[in-house]
C-alpha cells in the first residue's frame, strides 16, 4: 500500500520535501514510521515526533488507508 505523507518543520527538511509516498508492507501507523526511520535514519535523531492522521494524532496501532491524509510533526519550541 502506498500512501502520501506530509512533513512540517524539520521533518520538512529530513525529506528534502513537503510531501512524499511511503510504500508499507503493512498499514499501521508503526509500521510507517518504521519504514521512515529506515528511508530516513536522521528521523531518528529527534527526540520526538507525532504522526497524525486525518488532523488527529495517532497511536502507533492505528490503521492507515491510502485514503488517509498523513502528517509528520515534529517537536516544537515556542517562547
Amino acid at each position: 500500500m502506498k500512501v502520501n505523507v506530509l512533513a512540517f518543520g524539520i521533518a520538512k527538511d529530513i525529506f528534502g520535501k513537503s510531501e512524499i509516498q511511503v510504500d508499507l508492507v503493512s498499514n499501521t501507523t508503526s509500521d510507517l514510521k518504521r519504514s521512515l526511520e529506515q528511508n530516513f535514519p536522521r528521523l531518528k535523531q529527534l527526540r520526538s515526533y507525532l504522526v497524525a492522521v486525518n488532523n488527529e494524532y495517532a497511536e502507533d496501532t492505528q490503521t492507515l488507508t491510502d485514503r488517509d491524509e498523513i502528517a509528520i510533526i515534529p517537536p516544537v519550541s515556542g517562547g
